[in-house]
C-alpha cells in the first residue's frame, strides 16, 4: 500500500510541475532578431550593404556615413537616412516609406510606397514610388526614373506589395516652395543610374546579377512629365490574366523599337461604374472582366502612336481582349478619363 501511495504522490507532483510550467506560443520560438542586422551607422568610406534574403521585410537604418556605396539588395518594411554625406545608396524594394533627412550629395536608386526628404540637398534619385513623392526644407532634388534589374527584385516588389506599373516619379510634391525658384528638377533623359550609382565592386555583392539596362528594368521607364514630343496619345489597357504583365512589358518593348514613348503607367482596379465612366459605349464589352483582378493601363505618345497600337494589338494580342484608343481625337480623352480617375483612387 506504501508503494502504492509513493507513486500516487510523485504522479500528482508532475502534474503539478505540467502545469507550472509557462505555455510556448508560436512567437517564442521565432528567431531572436539582432538590430544592429538592421542598421548601417557612423561609416567612413566603405563599400556595404545586403544582399537578398538578408533583410526579409524588416525596417532599417542608414545613419552618419560618409563616403560610401551602399546597397540593400531585399525588401524593407521602411528605412530612414539621416545625416548622410556624399554616399551612393540602391534601396530594394521598401513596403512603407523612406525617409531622408539631413542628407547631402547622396545619389540613390530607392522603389518605395512613400518617398519623404526633408532638410536635403543636392540629391539624385531614380525613383519607383506608389504615392506621389514629397519634398520639404529641401535643395538641389534631380530625380529620375527607376531603372534596375537582378533576378530577385520582381519577387521583392511583390513582397512588398508594389507594383511595378505605380510609379509616381516625376510627380513631386514641394511641400515648401521659395518664390521664383525650384527646389526640383528632373535628372537629364539619358542618365542611367548606373552613372549615378555605380555597381558594388565588393565580392559578397558582386554576386548579385545587376543590370542597368533601360529594357531590363523590372519597372518600365516611362517619361513622366518630361515634355511630349507629339500631341498624338494612345491609351491601352490590359485586363486581369494570366499573362497581363507579360503582355504590358511585350507591348512596352514593341512600340520602344518603333520609337514611340511610354508616358505612364497604372495598375488599379476598377468597377462597373468606373467602366462607364472610362471606357464609354465601350464599357459593355469590358464589365465582365473586371471581376477578374486590377487593370494595367499604358500611356504612349508620338506620331502615329494609335495607329501603331491598334496593328500590334491585333497582330500580338489576337486572343486578348485589350481596350485601345481607337482614334487620334478620342485617345487624349480616353487618357484623361482612365487617369484621372485612376488618380481619385489613389489619392493622388
Amino acid at each position: 500500500m506504501g508503494c502504492l501511495f509513493s507513486r500516487k504522490s510523485k504522479g500528482k507532483k508532475r502534474d503539478a510541475a505540467a502545469e507550472e510550467e509557462p505555455k510556448q506560443y508560436s512567437w517564442d520560438k521565432r528567431e531572436k532578431i539582432n538590430v544592429k542586422d538592421y542598421m548601417l551607422v557612423g561609416l567612413t568610406d566603405q563599400t556595404l550593404g545586403r544582399l537578398p534574403g538578408k533583410v526579409a521585410g524588416e525596417q532599417f537604418v542608414i545613419q552618419e556615413c560618409k563616403n560610401c556605396n551602399i546597397y540593400i539588395f531585399d525588401h524593407s518594411a521602411t528605412i530612414t537616412i539621416d545625416d548622410c554625406t556624399n554616399c551612393r545608396i540602391f534601396l530594394g524594394p521598401i513596403k512603407g516609406s523612406v525617409f531622408f533627412r539631413d542628407c547631402v550629395d547622396c545619389k540613390c536608386v530607392v522603389a518605395c510606397q512613400q518617398f519623404r526628404a526633408r532638410d536635403c540637398r543636392k540629391m539624385d534619385i531614380f525613383l519607383c514610388c506608389t504615392t506621389q513623392p514629397i519634398i520639404e526644407s529641401s535643395t538641389g532634388m534631380k530625380f529620375g526614373c527607376f531603372q534596375y534589374y537582378y533576378p530577385e527584385l520582381g519577387y521583392q516588389f511583390k513582397d512588398a506589395g508594389l507594383s511595378i506599373f505605380n510609379n509616381n516619379w516625376s510627380n513631386i510634391h514641394d511641400f515648401t516652395p521659395v518664390a521664383d525658384e525650384n527646389n526640383w528638377t528632373l535628372l537629364p533623359e539619358d542618365a542611367t543610374p548606373q552613372g549615378y550609382v555605380p555597381l558594388p565592386d565588393s565580392e559578397e555583392l558582386k554576386s548579385v546579377r545587376i543590370s542597368t539596362e533601360l529594357n531590363r528594368s523590372i519597372v518600365p521607364v516611362a517619361r513622366g512629365q518630361r515634355p511630349k514630343s507629339s500631341e498624338e496619345l494612345c491609351l491601352v489597357v490590359f485586363f486581369a490574366g494570366d499573362y497581363t504583365t507579360a503582355n504590358a512589358r511585350k507591348l512596352i518593348d514593341e512600340m520602344a523599337t518603333k520609337d514611340f514613348a511610354l508616358v505612364q503607367t497604372k495598375e488599379i482596379s476598377m468597377r462597373p461604374d468606373d467602366a462607364k465612366r472610362v471606357f464609354t459605349e465601350k464599357a459593355a464589352d469590358f464589365i465582365p472582366l473586371l471581376q477578374q483582378g486590377p487593370v494595367v493601363a499604358l500611356e504612349f505618345n508620338g506620331d502615329g502612336a494609335v495607329e501603331a497600337c491598334l496593328d500590334i494589338v491585333s497582330s500580338v494580342f489576337s486572343a486578348t481582349k485589350v481596350f485601345v484608343s481607337d482614334s487620334k481625337s478620342s485617345a487624349s480623352q480616353d487618357v484623361d478619363n482612365f487617369f484621372n480617375f485612376a488618380d481619385i483612387q489613389m489619392g493622388m
